[in-house]
């Protein structure tokens, strides 16, 4: 059957997408199970606990979702003998479920929690009090028997500051704590430090440039990850010795990324020296690095995003993305080489979803990194001479990366004929700290220069409609969306979800964490106010020329409405074409089905509205 590309009748419904991938939150041994956290879409997008015994360890309506620095992570974690630990999303408190029992919180009311870690029957977190004047935010050892629960002061506070904490590790006999700690006026991928804490309560610092993930391998060892060479590597090092860190198996690839959440774990080091590590250069790949240094790749079929989140023995737990299968979740045995799929990782058929392509162009500031995916339909084919047209996907961050990952979404428009370009723009992860510091007092600029040139690249080559070029982002993806339509030229229709849009606005109310990362990426305030102005899609809006859909979550704290609205305002009085939805309960990033449904099905019919075709109807 021949039909025009975004005509093509598609098997992949919004909501068969909404329902297809629920997010991954990390996997845990439990004694003889296996445990991972997911997403529950249809129930709001509620974080529960699954067992590799088919059961729900954590039934509704609690929900293990931590939202310490705004992004959360590491909200749950459990011990052999099948207790659960978790931040629930209500209230932000620890809470501690025993098999047969309801939960209990271990916690008292008023701060959140994130990055669980529970060693040697001790429970680790970080902890967040918005409260109090100033913030603060700490490493904090929680009592696992409730006692703390209505006293904070049975909870030991092992460093408290107004900067930020992350990865708290303890060492095998108990004395030393290490963690990462970075100050309020820099982000963790531009510099974080390694902290220690002594039995005799003494907190030292390691010399570091931007730490990542410290784990003790002895009582006087510690690995960590670090990139004073422009690409994060393990280092091993003795605290106290006196000597200098010794990287351990350096590559031209990245273990580790920004430090958006706190759950992310790129490596594991097992009893008999062997190391797990995740090395990213584009893809990932999933590597075993013997104690004499050799390296061996371990063959899994996850290559995005991959997080080592557990060890037992010889066995490893990963969980990530793969290029030819979906979200799961993976046992590795390193002594047997049998990997075992817990949950998701199915193989995906490369009829309807062919591997990504990696893309490289010449931009003005360099090589740009991309994925595409071309229009796939076994069912269908296209008008002879016709060029399909595409989606120029921009990640949010900007400090993030993707990966060419297997996505129902994507699927959702290759499937219906419209290609997607899914580019890793200047200021990237994954391509080591030059490729990301392309951004630094840019961001406006490199961004826009690069989506731009990928989506040139991909027209000059013949593989795209240069007439029907759309751009979609969310967040920081959603302000490249917007500079890129305010440059003009270049497309023809753009999707913004939850973008930014003044940037004087967004530094005035940005949260905590975030609060010097503006300043890094455009300026500091008030000498750079001419750049905040010059920059922000609201006050250059009279250039766009082309349609504008935009999509909005009522309780966003990070971006919130008023950024979408000014911009709707600003384009109505201007009288450029646009529509604007706003979802009722949801924040950054949509998690609810109805939501996902909602967005997917009026990206489509804005385009068929733009691009001049007409979608067939799902069945």
């Amino acid at each position: 059957m021949s039909s025009p590309f975004g005509s093509w009748p598609s098997p992949f419904t919004a909501a068969s997408v909404a329902a297809s991938a629920p997010r991954i939150d990390g996997a845990r041994f439990a004694g003889e199970e296996i445990w991972w956290g997911e997403s529950v879409p249809s129930e709001g997008g509620r974080v529960t606990v699954r067992s590799s015994t088919g059961r729900e360890v954590l039934p509704a309506p609690w929900s293990a979702r931590s939202r310490v620095h705004e992004y959360g992570g590491g909200a749950w974690t459990a011990d052999a003998d099948g207790t659960l630990f978790f931040v629930d999303a209500a209230d932000q408190r620890i809470h501690r479920l025993d098999p047969g029992s309801a939960p209990v919180p271990l916690t008292p009311a008023g701060p959140a929690h994130g990055g669980l870690r529970l060693q040697q029957g001790r429970l680790l977190a970080v902890r967040e009090d918005l409260t109090s004047e100033p913030h603060l935010r700490a490493i904090v050892e929680v009592p696992t028997d409730g006692s703390a629960a209505e006293d904070a002061g049975a909870v030991i506070v092992i460093a408290e500051d107004g900067g930020f904490h992350a990865h708290p590790a303890l060492s095998p006999d108990g004395s030393r704590v290490a963690w990462v700690r970075w100050g309020a006026d820099r982000m963790p991928w531009d510099a974080a430090r390694l902290a220690i804490r002594d039995a005799d309560g003494t907190v030292s610092e390691l010399p570091a440039r931007a730490a990542l993930q410290p784990e003790w391998t002895g009582d006087d060892e510690l690995l960590y990850a670090d990139d004073p060479s422009g690409r994060w590597a393990l280092h091993r090092i003795r605290p106290g010795s006196g000597a200098d860190a010794e990287p351990v198996a350096p590559a031209d690839a990245d273990t580790g990324y920004g430090l958006w959440v706190l759950g992310n774990r790129w490596y594991q080091p097992l009893a008999d020296g062997r190391i797990v590590a995740v090395r990213t250069n584009g893809r990932d790949e999933v590597v075993v690095i013997a104690p004499d240094g050799a390296v061996s790749p371990l063959a899994v079929p996850c290559d995005g995003h991959v997080s080592v989140d557990d060890v037992s023995g010889s066995r490893v737990l990963l969980s990530g993305n793969g290029s030819e299968s979906t979200p799961g979740v993976w046992c590795a045995d390193l002594d047997t080489a049998t990997i075992t799929t817990i949950t998701g990782g199915d193989r995906v058929d490369a009829a309807w979803m062919p591997p990504a392509r990696q893309l490289v162009v010449n931009g003005p500031h360099g090589p740009v990194h991309a994925f595409a995916y071309a229009p796939a339909n076994p069912e269908v084919s296209p008008p002879a001479g016709e060029l399909p047209p595409y989606v120029v996907f921009v990640h949010g961050g900007p400090t993030a990366h993707v990966t060419g990952a297997v996505s129902a979404a994507v699927a959702f428009y290759t499937s219906r004929g419209i290609g997607v370009l899914d580019v890793n723009y200047g200021g990237s992860t994954g391509y080591g700290r030059a490729y990301r510091e392309r951004l630094l007092g840019q961001w406006g600029v490199v961004d826009v220069d690069d989506v731009i040139a990928a989506a040139r690249g991909l027209a000059d080559a013949g593989l795209a409609d240069p007439a029907r070029l759309a751009i979609r982002g969310s967040s920081a993806g959603g302000w490249t969306v917007l500079s890129a339509l305010v440059r003009g030229g270049a497309f023809s229709a753009g999707v913004d979800r939850y973008g930014v849009t003044d940037l004087r606005a967004l530094a005035e109310h940005s949260h905590d964490f975030e609060a010097s990362y503006i300043e890094g990426l455009v300026g500091p305030l008030p000498a750079s106010e001419a750049l905040y102005l010059e920059r922000s899609p609201l006050t250059r809006v009279d250039r766009i020329d082309v349609p504008v859909l935009i999509l909005q979550g009522a309780d966003d704290r990070v971006v919130p409405p008023s950024q979408s609205e000014a911009i709707r305002d600003a384009l109505a009085a201007h009288g450029i074409d646009h529509e604007y939805v706003l979802y009722a309960g949801e924040g950054h990033g949509f998690r609810r089905a109805e939501t996902i449904v909602d967005a997917l099905d009026r990206e489509i019919a804005f385009l068929g509205r733009v691009f001049g075709f007409t979608p067939t109807p799902a069945p």
